[in-house]
């Protein structure tokens, strides 16, 4: 296809090029871009678009979502409310519509924001005793289950609390119906998962949800199910996201006996990172402490995985041409990451092996001595501006003073570090718009907790910020020479707006709405 848009106002994010009014699409690739004069006489006999004086970014990426759960959410019940109790009666509204013994499915809850705290299987079997209920947490490192879920698991008091989760239990030893960690396997896995076809609809639909939100690429955390229905829609040629495919640490063995490596596929879909976890999360109160949580005196949070055990996976994904993303949320896992990754780095270079692009995901909170290491290392801050407004009053009542060290992007990058901003759906919301009003404000959308953010010290400019939704997973992913930017040779992946996110007052950047989005050069959604 060959496409002129012209009577545009274009910010390229191309330091050679800043700023065009026209550029030139073929192939799926940007031929041209520059001044629509030049561009106009130049390639003349190209079918045209006046964009009518509206503005043209790159596409965006959300470089840590989980594809498979943000589109299986968008069916389940909503449990982020206000109160317990609202969050029951919408799971009671949904087991009246589910017929008898059908599980019952949700996702969102947050106890840190109910007075009640943690809700009980006791509470669910009021509403059901016999459809299985399972809600997750907005975390995703908890769930809350009712009796029959935990029955249909095998749970009761004498099974024992899985390695790296807990099974929380009463004073007399009974489930409460909270399961931390691992131990939420114990009933995932009894839940029947969807066909590949039914599943690869359902990303179907996801994908057109992103769309909408001005996503071009995602960097996906979801398992093998989900590679599975992405390469069923890929082959069909209907796969119309950029996906950056991680793998997780359980199928190391099978990757490496397919022969896979990192940046193996094509532009549309390619492995990424082996993705470990070493910790918990902020939520449910398993983050990995080196002091204990404010809130929970003797509470220092589930450590996965120590340095050595970080050096035992990472020697054996480079051996076999992978790169890590680990998880780390608390200052003791980010120290154990950080400690595992220096010794990678000194097995990389004993074996003369290429510098692969490691990642750590989420950097939530660093110990002030060990804020410059990711920069020193070269590692990958792979961050969720949008945890920040989200998680600053729980980060405060659990974190007290640390909380100044968290959610810290403006330090990785003064340090030097490599930013890659995401959304961690369906954990928060995919929309990279309200992220970027994150890292830009540090405020909720209701101006809270104050007209300068929370701790206002580490806010960005708009244009580093969009570099860590465009250009930060562009590097991420290898693809810094094709993606991110809208330059000559690069992909056709671009939005269009009606408004110059680089003059907007900060406060109205989570309100805005793209009007179209184009991927490899073909219009895959419009108002």
């Amino acid at each position: 296809m060959k496409k002129i848009l012209y009577n545009a106002r274009i910010n390229t994010l191309d330091i050679d090029l800043p700023n065009a009014s026209a550029l030139v699409i073929e192939n799926g690739k940007l031929v041209a871009v520059g001044d629509a004069e030049i561009i106009l006489t130049e390639f003349g006999n190209y079918p045209k678009q006046d964009m009518g004086g509206k503005f043209i970014l790159p596409g965006l990426t959300d470089a840590h979502l989980h594809l498979q759960y943000y589109g299986m959410g968008l069916q389940k019940v909503d449990c982020e409310t206000r109160s317990l109790v609202e969050c029951i009666q919408r799971v009671a509204k949904r087991v009246q519509e589910t017929e008898s013994g059908e599980w019952v499915l949700g996702h969102g809850w947050n106890q840190n924001n109910w007075a009640e705290g943690f809700g009980s299987s006791a509470m669910l079997d009021v509403i059901s005793s016999i459809h299985p209920i399972y809600l997750t947490a907005k975390s995703l490192h908890a769930a809350w289950a009712n009796s029959e879920a935990l029955k249909r698991a095998g749970i009761s008091a004498s099974t024992p609390d899985p390695e790296n989760g807990r099974i929380v239990r009463d004073d007399k030893g009974e489930p409460t119906g909270i399961l931390l960690e691992d131990a939420m396997y114990l009933v995932s896995q009894e839940i029947p998962e969807p066909e590949i076809e039914t599943l690869a609809k359902i990303l179907q639909q996801a994908q057109t949800e992103l769309w909408k939100m001005g996503l071009t690429g995602i960097h996906d955390f979801d398992r093998r199910n989900c590679f599975s229905a992405l390469q069923l829609i890929h082959s069909r040629g209907e796969l119309g996201l950029r996906v950056l495919k991680n793998i997780p640490v359980e199928d190391l063995p099978h990757a490496i006996g397919m022969g896979l490596r990192s940046g193996f596929g094509d532009d549309y879909l390619r492995i990424g990172s082996l993705k470990l976890f070493a910790d918990g999360a902020l939520g449910p109160h398993t983050a990995a402490m080196l002091e204990p949580f404010v809130d929970e005196s003797k509470n220092y949070g589930i450590l996965n995985l120590d340095k050595e055990q970080i050096f035992e996976y990472g020697s054996k994904a480079v051996d076999n041409g992978f790169s890590l993303a680990v998880h780390a949320i608390g200052d003791r896992a980010n120290h154990e990451v950080l400690d595992g990754f220096m010794q990678i780095r000194k097995y990389e270079k004993m074996k003369a092996y290429p510098h692969f692009r490691h990642r750590i995901e989420h950097v939530q909170l660093l110990h002030p001595s060990d804020t410059s290491r990711l920069a020193e290392l070269d590692l990958i801050a792979s961050m969720q501006p949008i945890h920040a407004p989200s998680d600053l009053f729980m980060a405060e009542k659990s974190w007290g003073e640390r909380s100044a060290f968290s959610y810290a992007w403006r330090t990785q990058l003064d340090h030097g570090a490599r930013l890659a901003f995401g959304s961690d759906a369906p954990v928060e919301s995919p929309n990279p718009f309200w992220g970027l009003h994150a890292a830009v404000t540090r405020q909720r959308a209701d101006g809270s907790p104050g007209e300068s953010g929370w701790y206002p010290e580490q806010r960005l400019t708009v244009e580093e910020a969009l570099h860590g939704f465009t250009q930060g997973p562009a590097y991420a992913a290898g693809m810094e020479n094709k993606s991110g930017k809208l330059r000559e040779g690069f992909l056709a992946d671009l939005i269009v707006l009606d408004q110059n996110l680089f003059e907007c007052d900060p406060s109205e950047l989570i309100n805005i709405k793209p009007l179209a989005t184009m991927v490899g050069g073909e219009w895959v959604w419009e108002v």
